[in-house]
Order: structure tokens, then sequence, then C-alpha cells
């Protein structure tokens, strides 16, 4: 067992991720018994001096006394480092508006814009050479280090830097647990009396066991038999497709419509919000230009159109609670339900320990699904590492849809390495939700014009 442990946390402006990870090491009671080094590292200055005193201020809640430093040098923040964690995002609801509307401008049926369709594979773009920056500088200063990644799109970027380094990777989500809470509640039996297992492609899940703990029962029967009762409306922009996809394919998908429709060239009709997502007026705005990014809604099911007539405060596509998030506001946040703090003291201090699900690439896992492509599927975590679960083959359709999504995001590699606009065609060419050739030319070009100051180069 080490008695020293070192953290560098990429990306430390993070509003999703730094807070929870920084909480998760300094609740840590195993981490608590040794020496623990945490290194914040961000390009932005101002968002990590945030950091960094909100780092402090929950060390000194819990009383705690790590080494915590600070810097924007990367060399700096990953050397020696034991666990990296990163979650990278440039202006991310400036780009990710782009990818949301620009791809449906060419008459493409692109939902969400993260993970999949055209917008998601110039989300890769613009976060492959960062991300292989971090994976390249750990090969020369860390190379033992386990790389711990949350940024997205998850798939297409652990896809990468498997394939174009030697670091240790995996990629972590809570989209498995979003699965579990869900059959949790249509099954109306809490999620800790049951054994859900779940597995596929990161944002395009499948739950394949549900079983009672106590007794052993397979209680998929019953959620197909609950699944007919509920209303049909209910929370219908999380639910409605997957509740389709159940009774057409055999499985319940996870996490939502949002992040599953990305994969679905019909799933556009099952999304209520979609054409209120980023909605602007383009006879009056240009947000791109001005700048003023729309408001991003994510779904209706939070009824997010119920407010005043009049505002009482200016929309801040950046998050205007942005600063509360680093601040106590004198409580001590509670710790999270990621995964990655569990990983790192399941393999520093040899601590077998099971995992809902981890981004790896497929060795056999998923026998039906293409192989050495990142899939998402549970493993057990020891002194040795990451060890995943083979869940075994997914329904023929199923393990069809994700294998096609591993032949793009080869492909993506291939036009990222090449600088190649000709792979990256090839690739959106497969994609589902792509439909006419023209328009994806037209897309290419317009997107590399309208992003160029942040994707790679790429040539015809």
């Amino acid at each position: 067992m080490k008695n020293k442990v070192k953290f560098a946390i990429i990306g430390a402006g993070s509003v999703s991720f730094c807070p929870a990870t920084l909480t998760d090491i300094l609740r840590s009671e195993k981490f608590g018994n040794i020496d623990v080094e945490i290194f914040l590292m961000d390009i932005n200055r101002a968002p990590l001096e945030l950091s960094h005193a909100f780092c402090k201020e929950v060390a000194d809640a819990l009383g705690k006394n790590p080494d915590i430093r600070a810097s924007t040098d990367l060399s700096e923040a990953l050397d020696g480092a034991d666990f990296v964690v990163t979650a990278i995002e440039v202006n991310r609801y400036h780009y990710w508006s782009q990818d949301f509307h620009i791809p449906r401008r060419f008459g493409f049926r692109q939902v969400y814009g993260e993970n999949g369709g055209p917008g998601g594979m110039f989300h890769f773009l613009r976060n492959a050479g960062p991300m292989l920056n971090i994976a390249r500088t750990m090969e020369k200063v860390c190379p033992d280090a386990w790389l711990l990644n949350y940024t997205n799109p998850e798939a297409k970027l652990v896809d990468a830097i498997a394939k174009l380094t030697s670091v240790k990777v995996v990629g972590l989500c809570h989209g498995e647990q979003m699965g579990a809470d869900q059959v949790s509640a249509f099954l109306q039996i809490p999620k800790n009396e049951l054994d859900v297992e779940a597995c596929g492609l990161n944002h395009f899940g499948w739950v394949t066991k549900i079983r009672r703990k106590s007794t052993g029962e397979d209680l998929y029967p019953l959620l197909r038999e609950k699944e007919r009762q509920i209303d049909w409306l209910a929370h219908w922009d999380e639910y409605g497709l997957s509740r389709l996809m159940m009774r057409t394919f055999g499985l319940w998908p996870h996490p939502g419509t949002n992040h599953i429709g990305e994969y679905v060239a019909w799933s556009d009709e099952m999304l209520a919000s979609a054409k209120i997502q980023y909605f602007y007026d383009p006879a009056e705005l240009d947000p791109w230009k001005s700048k003023k990014i729309p408001e991003f809604i994510y779904s209706f099911s939070s009824n997010p159109t119920d407010r005043p007539l009049y505002p009482t405060e200016d929309y801040d596509a950046g998050d205007p609670a942005y600063t509360n998030r680093f601040k106590l506001n004198g409580r001590v946040p509670k710790g999270s339900n990621e995964y990655g703090i569990p990983i790192a003291e399941a393999i520093t201090f040899d601590a077998k320990t099971e995992i809902g699900a981890v981004n790896v690439q497929n060795k056999g896992y998923i026998p039906n699904v293409l192989n050495n492509m990142s899939v998402e599927v549970p493993a057990v975590v020891d002194g040795g590492g990451i060890h995943p679960k083979t869940p075994g083959p997914l329904p023929m359709a199923v393990a069809s849809m994700i294998s096609q999504q591993g032949a793009i995001h080869q492909l993506l590699i291939e036009a990222y390495a090449e600088k190649s606009r000709n792979e990256l065609l090839q690739a959106m060419l497969i994609d589902p939700t792509i439909s006419t050739y023209n328009n994806a030319v037209a897309l290419i070009n317009a997107m590399c014009d309208l992003q160029a100051e942040i994707l790679p180069e790429l040539r015809w």
C-alpha cells in the first residue's frame, strides 16, 4: 500500500465534475490515512482560483490537510501523478449550440449534439487535440498513472486515447445509475433492493439484468408489465423513447431521450423539447457573432417554460450560478455518486470494489459488438487495476447499432490523425442521422469554417 498519492485535476474549472471529485477525495476515509497531494490545473486563471479556494475551504471544513496546489502549467500538474482526472471544455455552450443547430440547418436529425450524430463528431474533433495532449504529456511525466476521464464525447475520446497513446485510460459516466433509477421508479421498488446490470455504449446503454437482491427473482417480466400500465405521457421527454425501444428491442435503454436519441435516426419525434433547445429568432439574432448564446433547455420534464412572463434576470449561457458551485454557503458538500474516486481507492489500497460502468476497449466483453471499440461495461477494480466483466451478447439489433458507432469512432480517429475531411465524410455518411451526400459535404465545410479557431486542420 502506498503512503502517498497525487491527484491531478485537469479542467479544474469544471462545475460538473471538479467540486464532486474534490469533495470525494477529501471525504475519503482511506485517503485520509495517507499523504494526499491535489494539483489543480486549468487553462483559465479565474476558474482555477475559484476551484483552488473551494478545495481549501472544503479541506478546512472537514479538518483535512492535503497538499493543495494550482497552476496553468500542464506538465507541472501531471508530474508524478498517480491519478489524472479530466473534465475539460472550451466555451462549452457557444460551440455546443452550433453542434445542435448547424446539422439541423442542413436537414439532419441532430438531437442534443454532445456524443452522437454530426454534432458529436465535431465535439470529438474539438476535444481530441487537448485530450491527446494531456495523454501524451502523461506518457512523459507520469507514465504509470491512470487517466480517469469525464470529458465528452466519452466513448470517442476513450477510443482515441487507447489507440493513439500508451496511457491507461477509463471513461466514467453516471448514465448507468440513471438507468437503475428509472427501472426502480417503474418497478416501484427501492434501488438498493435491486441488482441491476447494464452494458453497451456510453449514453446508449442497455439494462441487461434486473433481479431482486433478496430472492434473485428476475424482474424484467414485471418491468414490462408495469411499463404498459404507466401513463403514456408521464415524463415523456425522458422516458418515451426508452419505452418504445424496450417494447421493440426487449431491453431498457438509458439514460434518456436526449442522449439515446443522438444515435437513432427517428428519435427527434420523441423529444418534445427539441425545437426550443437553444431556440433563437434568426431574423433578429446571430448568437455566434453576438456571443449571446440562447438558453439551453434539457427537456420538458422539469417544465422549464413555467416562468414569469417578464424575466427578473438575464440568462447567462455560461451558467448564472457558476461561482456558487464553488462556494460552501455554510454547508459542507456531500460525496457524489461518481466512480472516479472509488476506482482510485480500490487501486491504491487493493480494495476489491464493484463498479457499475466503465468505458474501456471491447476485448470480447460484449462478444457480438465490434472488438476494440469503446464499450460501457461493469467492472471489478483492485490493486491490479480495472477488470471489466463480461456481460455477454446483446440482442442483434442493439449490437448492430453499437458496432456501427464503433466504425464511426475509428473513422473519426483517422480523420483527426490524417487531417482528412474525406475520412470525416466517411464517418458522416454511415451515421444513421445523415440523409444526403451533398449536405454532408456542405455541413463539413460550414462547421470547419465556423469553428476554425478550435478545430484541428482538416483538408479534402
